[in-house]
C-alpha cells in the first residue's frame, strides 16, 4: 500500500481525542490501603452494632440508657472528639502548605482532644463499675438488670475505645516525624498525614454512631 493509501485511509477514520480525567491515577498506594483497611473496620463496627440491636430487641427487660449512663457527659466528649476531627483537617491543609508550624500545632491539639475523650470514657468506666454495671453482673441502685446491658454496652465502646488509643498513638508517631519536618517538604510528603487524617475521621464518624445506637435509642 502505497502512502497515498495510507493517507486516505487515516483521513477517513479520524481519531477522537478523549479528555484525560484529571483525578485519574491519583490515589497513593497508602490511601488505597487505607480505604480498604477502613472498609473491613467498619463492617465490623457495624457487626457489633448490629448485635447489640438483635440482643437489645429480644430481651424481654432492658434498662433505659439515659437512666445510667452519663449522656450529658459522653455529649461534650462527643463534641470533643468531632473538634479534634477539624483541628485534623487544620493539620492535613498545613502540611499542604508547608507549614510546619501550624502542622505540628494541630496535631497537638487533636491529640488532646482524642486524650479527653480516652479520660472521659475512663471516668465513667470507673464510675459504672463501682455503681454495679459489670461485664457479666449488673446491678443499679440495688435491682438486677439485664447482664447483656454491661456486655454489650462494654463491648461496641470498648472496641471503639481501642481505636482512638490506636489513632492518638498514631498521631503521635505522625507528630514526631512533623517536628523534623518529614511532611512539610511538598509533593506527596504531606500523603502520611492525610492517611492519618483519614482514619482519625472514620473513628469519629463511627463514635457518632454508637454514642446514636447506645446512649441515646
Amino acid at each position: 500500500m502505497d502512502s497515498g493509501h495510507v493517507a486516505a485511509a487515516d483521513h477517513a477514520a479520524p481519531q477522537t481525542s478523549v479528555p484525560e480525567d484529571p483525578h485519574f491515577g491519583k490515589a497513593t498506594g497508602g490511601k488505597v490501603g487505607m480505604w480498604i483497611f477502613i472498609a473491613q473496620d467498619g463492617m465490623s463496627f457495624g457487626g457489633l452494632l448490629f448485635a447489640y440491636g438483635i440482643l437489645r430487641s429480644a430481651a424481654t427487660e432492658w434498662p433505659v440508657p439515659s437512666d445510667i449512663l452519663g449522656i450529658s457527659l459522653t455529649a461534650i466528649a462527643t463534641f470533643i472528639l468531632i473538634c479534634s476531627s477539624l483541628s485534623m483537617v487544620f493539620a492535613v491543609a498545613a502540611a499542604e502548605e508547608r507549614n510546619q508550624e501550624g502542622l505540628v500545632r494541630w496535631l497537638m491539639v487533636t491529640i488532646f482532644g482524642g486524650l479527653l475523650f480516652l479520660g472521659v470514657q475512663v471516668w465513667e468506666y470507673t464510675h459504672l463499675v463501682h455503681a454495679g454495671i459489670g461485664f457479666a453482673e449488673c446491678t443499679w441502685e440495688g435491682e438486677t438488670v439485664n447482664s447483656l446491658f454491661g456486655s454489650t454496652f462494654y463491648s461496641v465502646t470498648g472496641f471503639h475505645g481501642m481505636h482512638v488509643t490506636a489513632g492518638v498513638i498514631y498521631l503521635c508517631c505522625i507528630l514526631r516525624g512533623a517536628m523534623k519536618g518529614k511532611y512539610t517538604q511538598g509533593g506527596t510528603s504531606s500523603s502520611p498525614v492525610e492517611l492519618v487524617g483519614l482514619f482519625w475521621h472514620f473513628v469519629d464518624l463511627v463514635w457518632i454512631l454508637v454514642f446514636t445506637f447506645i446512649y441515646l435509642l
